[in-house]
């Protein structure tokens, strides 16, 4: 990563030496799987679920205080008519969530998560990033800080969501920067842009990869120049969650967009993650085979504000539940395949 000033210098070091898992404690989850009362393998991913929840807590597995943590933010891109509905949109989104109105708040309480929403300046959009930068790199270091600043109160499972008119335009403009291609490949259509919507879409991308192509070999500066606020403060929540050994969830195309972030800028940055599902908007799972990720959940979802890492978090909760509170065979009194 080339270097590009004070403020991103402290995570440019975090980045450099990340925390592994802890190996003593997948070891011994993996010995309790073998003595559990099924065949070999026969819950499938919801064991190697139970095996990454103990690699990167450190403990048996267990999820006793989960979390969702929805970032909102709005964007200057949106002046050039690239969706169907207004910026102030997610001002009155985020106070839904607040009132408790939203899916992820149905979500949220059918099993049992916790939630946190947070309001980043909606009232000041984030630059034009057909023309500037989305930011300057005070204050995207700042926002990051601020999203690491999302699990201070304590979880060990992370649920990473957002909301923010315009932002699957950013996601698409951050993947082409990331990996190339057509911004037809990566524009979908988001909270409804079709038609003259989506080509405009279409264009605002392609013209703002272009104006910041110079500066885009370096991942800090594609999330600044190209970013906005909410992708700022998930990359800093997902990094900051690394530090810790918190696991991750993270949601659709607009999360993914921010965790691709750290993976371009350290290859192993999201492996205490999990893709929770793959969205509905056509560029998602690309990204997500851009990541080395196999969703938990294809829903057709689409809606954002974390709702598929929410109901992925289920599954998790759900694999946990097993390797803990299974029989043992010893402990049930039943024959396992080398007892003859």
């Amino acid at each position: 990563m080339t270097v590009t000033g004070l403020p991103f210098d402290d995570f440019r070091a975090l980045l450099r030496d990340l925390p592994g898992p802890e190996t003593a404690a997948l070891v011994a989850a993996r010995d309790r799987d073998k003595q559990l009362t099924k065949p070999p393998g026969a819950l499938g991913r919801l064991e190697e679920i139970a095996m990454w929840l103990a690699a990167w807590t450190g403990r048996p597995p267990a999820v006793n205080r989960p979390l969702v943590a929805i970032f909102a933010g709005n964007h200057g891109v949106t002046k050039h008519g690239i969706t169907p509905f207004p910026p102030s949109v997610t001002q009155q989104m985020v106070e839904n969530f607040a009132a408790g109105g939203a899916a992820i708040n149905q979500i949220c309480a059918t099993y049992d998560l916790g939630l946190k929403i947070f309001d980043l300046a909606l009232e000041y959009p984030t630059g034009d990033i057909t023309c500037e930068a989305a930011l300057s790199e005070r204050d995207c270091a700042a926002t990051m800080a601020f999203g690491m600043e999302a699990i201070a109160g304590g979880t060990d499972l992370l649920c990473i969501g957002e909301m923010g008119i315009g932002n699957t335009t950013i996601a698409a403009a951050i993947n082409l920067a990331l990996y190339g291609g057509t911004a037809e490949e990566w524009v979908g259509p988001g909270t409804g842009s079709h038609g003259e919507l989506l080509e405009r879409k279409i264009n605002a991308v392609k013209t703002a990869v272009e104006f910041h192509r110079a500066h885009l070999d370096d991942p800090l500066e594609v999330l600044r120049r190209l970013g906005g606020r909410e992708i700022a403060a998930m990359a800093g929540a997902i990094l900051a969650a690394r530090v810790q050994r918190i696991p991750v969830l993270i949601d659709g195309y607009v999360a993914t967009s921010a965790a691709a972030i750290l993976k371009a800028a350290n290859p192993s940055a999201l492996d205490h993650c999990l893709i929770g599902h793959v969205s509905g908007e056509p560029g998602h799972l690309k990204a997500i085979e851009k990541l080395g990720k196999t969703p938990l959940l294809a829903l057709g979802m689409r809606l954002g504000e974390g709702s598929g890492a929410a109901l992925a978090a289920g599954i998790v909760k759900a694999a946990a539940a097993c390797h803990s509170g299974m029989a043992t065979f010893d402990s049930a009194g039943v024959s396992n395949q080398t007892d003859g």
